[in-house]
């Protein structure tokens, strides 16, 4: 039964395809119907054929842009880097060893740079866009701080870096206690 059913539907779909012609018809209170029936005897109803459609064909596909290579002058952007606190040989007095470091990059960092400080040779943190950190319970001793310029998209490759400056950390000791 399903298959014969399939059968007439399938007979069926061909005809109903063809059905291009439609019929106008204005009833009597200027109502304008568009059927595919002609209208009832007595009634005026027009014939009206379908015509294959306008179409036009889609604009031809454009290749995505590529990516525009970094200019000469981006790629070779001469950083200047310097530590301008503390300053070279500065003592952090007695405390927990906490202190700040500044620094200051000219021209200003591209997108995909970033500055890397270094504390006796060994990355302090993640590379970071803004030129200072707080640095917190710093072991008592010289230290050697710098800052580098990193290129995040080229396996954060030196683009600069400061001088290296030295600080010292002083912090109390059980050691060393007053003597009255």
């Amino acid at each position: 039964m399903r298959r014969r059913v399939l059968v007439a539907l399938l007979f069926l779909l061909p005809a109903l395809g063809g059905a291009e012609t439609l019929y106008k018809t204005t009833d009597r209170d200027g109502n304008v119907i568009f059927s595919d029936t002609p209208a009832p005897d007595g009634v005026v109803s027009e014939k009206i054929t379908v015509r294959e459609p306008n179409t036009a064909p889609p604009p031809p596909s454009m290749p995505a842009p590529s990516p525009e290579p970094k200019s000469a002058a981006a790629e070779a952007t001469a950083y200047s880097v310097a530590i301008i606190f503390p300053t070279d040989e500065t003592t952090i007095p007695n405390g927990p060893g906490n202190f700040s470091v500044s620094a200051e990059v000219t021209p200003p960092l591209q997108d995909s740079d970033a500055l890397q400080l270094y504390i006796d040779g060994i990355p302090w943190g993640e590379p970071q866009s803004v030129p200072s950190w707080s640095l917190t319970n710093i072991f008592r001793g010289e230290h050697s701080l710098k800052v580098a310029v990193i290129d995040t998209d080229n396996d954060d490759r030196h683009l600069a870096a400061s001088a290296p400056i030295r600080v010292y950390v002083h912090r109390p000791s059980i050691n060393f206690r007053n003597r009255d």
